[in-house]
């Protein structure tokens, strides 16, 4: 049940619907979207949603559903019904092309058989009855047009026709040419009037051929006569089309009679294709606002994630826009939600989603939420929306609220969803809000379900120590004084009465003199929400910086992960192969020793041989004898260091290449990281006294310069996306010493941009911002200068 009953058109119900209808290829379906209304049958609104939900995956991953040809069956199949009466050609064709469809339909889901079983049961136990088609098939040909041998007799009538003609033509074209070789004739050849074949002559030479005059120029100088022996032919033909026009009623009025006991099978395959139109036209629609089935419960709850407004999310897409979702749960715990915050900060269309997705749901529509999302049923509805005065029943804007407030703290139970936009408001607000705190109360006690939207602050205290009913605010960016449209749930929110009054301009004289006509009581509560605002806006910050740390160190222990495991993998590589040289070693030396004391003994010892062999002994011994490094002479601490220079610390291994001098400083690079040395700490080397792996990577960086663009395009990024890329490119950009970044962010609603200006405002190293220039993007574009 709904109430009052303009509130589809309030929440926007009503448009849905039209724009359902506008998918429709038949009036029968968009009469079935006119019939769509608010279920609170469990079973039926599960029905209708996964009909909806198996349609889409047809459209989306599945082969075209042979739908072509919709026509209004019913009508005619009511006209069939009367005794004595006949479809015209025109109509059996209709039939024909509609049974053509349905059975292509059957044959479709025959062929998937358990894979759409919503939409099986459409036609569930529904008879197959080709002989219908086939009868039809008999007399109408697929143009739509009786077949010459429908019947015996049409045949011989239309073979009659045909030989009159053809014997007339013969006739008359004899005729004409020797009026012409006599010249009688007027200029031009055979025409017809009246839908006779005549021969045009000149006035003078109308006497000449026997016949009938049909008509005459406008001047008189030419007359169209029906010479006399074709006229006995033509007759001849009419009287034929006369018996094949009677024929044709006689074979149609016998093959409506034989339809006549199909008529209530008719009516069932006319259902058929209205209910395959009419889940058609939902499907699509689904598709338009990218719906999906949510879970759904036979409970009193809803947890929408993020829900979108249907109508808001097609305005903003013509747009290129995007809506920022909404994730909100109403359940047993929580069974109110007090939504507060600034004006135009999106309170009401919050509270719109909620009511225009529920109603959606219980009508077996997809909605554009995510497909955890559960969705409940509520019996009732009640909304209280806009400005209901009237004129014609003396009611004021607040008489109206108060009367539908009669009716919800009556008639309302556990199994309602209320809805109320700017709770309280029409009246003084010194005694508006308690009334609404009462009403609130009394609704409380009845455990309905719902969301309220309110400025006053007397409801915020109250839900916030009240069980069952929860603060809720819409996000506000104080810096800036514009809102965010993200609703948050636990704590109330600020109207940001005074900060959006100075921001406009309002003089600050008069913002003083407001503000000491307030009590101390309200301006605390509101100064405190704002100072919450802005602590949370803090903590979101801190957020991301920890976040950012947190990648930094994961970043940097899978490095060092992969790095000790390579090292290791490799020292059991090189252990292995010097044991496996020390091995052979010591063979070959063990066979040189062998066979030199085997040599000196068959010599007998000859002192020229002996020399020789201990020669080669030593030769031997010089080649497995490891050379001692050579050790250079250290470079003077005062010898010329200059960038591009290789130097290693003094004290220790660490080697690198020189940036940048800085007094008694050095800026040296090793690899990707920099670090300043004290200048007597360094000595100068040669180039290939470096590590090739550290020149390799030196060289790759300096690649890695060449190739870094300091600009990066986070249009259609989600917002922590987005910031992760461009810290990214930051740290990058710092680190190869570039002093400028160009980000495209586009303009939209301004929030991307905003966020990304806040963030890289915390950085010290960012000295300041700019837009583009407005001929090259605008605010679209946001440049940084690093110091």
């Amino acid at each position: 049940m709904l109430y009052p009953l303009n509130s589809a058109d309030k929440l926007g119900f009503t448009e849905v619907k039209e724009l359902i209808k506008a998918h429709c290829l038949s009036v029968m379906g968009q009469e079935m979207v006119n019939k769509i209304q608010v279920m609170s049958n469990y079973d039926l609104i599960a029905k209708f949603l996964n009909q909806a939900n198996e349609f889409k995956n047809i459209l989306q991953n599945d082969a075209a559903l042979p739908i072509n040809n919709f026509y209004d069956i019913k009508s005619l199949a009511n006209k069939a019904r009367i005794e004595g009466s006949f479809l015209s050609e025109e109509e059996f064709f209709q039939v024909q092309a509609s049974l053509t469809t349905v059975f292509a339909v059957i044959a479709y889901f025959s062929e998937r058989e358990g894979v759409y079983p919503n939409l099986e049961a459409l036609f569930e136990h529904l008879p197959i009855e080709k002989a219908i088609l086939k009868k039809i098939d008999l007399i109408i040909d697929p143009k739509g047009k009786i077949r010459h041998n429908a019947s015996r007799e049409l045949m011989d009538i239309t073979s009659g026709i045909a030989k009159a003609e053809q014997e007339a033509r013969k006739k008359i074209d004899q005729i004409f040419k020797t009026a012409s070789s006599n010249g009688w004739t007027a200029d031009g050849s055979l025409t017809v009037r009246d839908g006779r074949i005549c021969i045009p002559l000149l006035a003078e030479n109308k006497r000449k051929i026997k016949g009938f005059i049909h008509d005459e120029s406008a001047s008189g100088q030419t007359v169209y006569i029906e010479p006399e022996e074709v006229f006995s032919l033509n007759n001849r033909i009419r009287d034929l089309e006369f018996d094949r026009r009677r024929e044709i009623i006689k074979i149609l009025t016998s093959l409506t009679d034989e339809l006549r006991p199909y008529v209530p099978l008719l009516l069932s395959y006319h259902g058929l294709l209205t209910k395959l139109d009419f889940v058609r036209a939902k499907a699509l629609f689904a598709i338009d606002i990218e719906g999906e089935m949510p879970k759904v419960v036979n409970e009193a709850r809803l947890r929408l994630l993020n829900a979108r407004h249907p109508l808001l999310y097609l305005s903003f897409k013509k747009d290129h826009k995007t809506v920022v979702p909404l994730n909100v749960g109403i359940d047993e715990g929580t069974r109110v939600i007090v939504v507060s915050g600034p004006n135009a900060g999106g309170k009401s269309v919050c509270m719109k989603t909620v009511g225009l997705l529920q109603m959606m749901v219980q009508a077996g529509l997809l909605i554009p939420a995510s497909a955890d999302s559960v969705v409940g049923v509520f019996r009732q509805i009640f909304v209280d929306i806009g400005d209901d005065q009237s004129i014609e029943s003396d009611l004021s804007t607040y008489s109206a609220h108060l009367s539908k407030m009669k009716k919800f703290v009556e008639d309302a139970n556990g199994k309602t969803l209320i809805l109320i936009d700017e709770f309280g408001t029409g009246t003084d607000p010194q005694f508006g809000g308690p009334i609404a705190e009462a009403v609130l109360e009394a609704l409380n006690h009845k455990k309905v379900r719902g969301m309220v939207t309110t400025h006053y602050s007397n409801l915020k205290i109250f839900a916030s120590h009240t069980e069952g009913i929860e603060n809720a605010s819409m996000l506000f960016n104080n810096t800036e004084m514009l809102p965010m449209y993200m609703l948050e749930v636990g704590k109330p929110g600020s109207s940001y009465a005074f900060e959006i009054a100075q921001k406009i301009g309002l003089p600050q004289n008069v913002l003083n003199l407001a503000k000491n006509k307030i009590s101390s009581g309200q301006k605390k509560v509101d100064s405190l929400l704002v100072d919450l605002e802005r602590e949370k806006k803090e903590i979101f910050d801190t957020k991301l910086k920890l976040d950012k740390q947190q990648r930094r160190v994961d970043s940097l222990l899978a490095e060092n992960e992969e790095l000790k495991s390579f090292l290791d993998e490799n020292r059991k590589a090189l252990l292995k192969e010097a044991k496996q040289e020390a091995k052979n070693i010591i063979l070959n030396a063990n066979k040189l020793v062998e066979n030199t004391i085997a040599e000196i003994k068959s010599s007998n010892a000859d002192k020229e041989i002996t020399k020789n062999l201990r020669d080669n002994l030593t030769v031997e011994l010089q080649k497995n004898t490891v050379k001692p490094d050579v050790v250079k002479p250290k470079v003077a601490a005062d010898e010329d260091i200059k960038p591009g220079d290789w130097v290693k610390l003094i004290d220790g291994d660490t080697t690198g290449q020189v940036i940048e001098l800085i007094k008694d400083n050095v800026v040296i690079a090793m690899g990707e990281l920099r670090t300043v040395v004290k200048r007597k700490r360094l000595e100068k080397v040669t180039k290939a006294a470096v590590p090739k792996e550290l020149r390799k990577s030196m060289n790759s960086h300096t690649s890695d310069i060449a190739s870094f663009s300091p600009e990066i395009d986070v249009r259609g990024m989600r917002t922590e996306d987005a910031l992760f890329a461009i810290e990214k490119l930051f740290d990058r950009a710092l680190m190869m010493g570039f002093g400028t970044l160009k980000i495209l962010h586009g303009k939209g609603d301004g929030i991307l941009r905003k966020m990304i200006r806040q963030y890289l405002k915390k950085y010290d190293q960012v000295d300041r911002m700019e837009d583009e220039h407005p001929d090259r993007g605008g605010d679209g574009i946001t440049y940084v200068y690093l110091k």
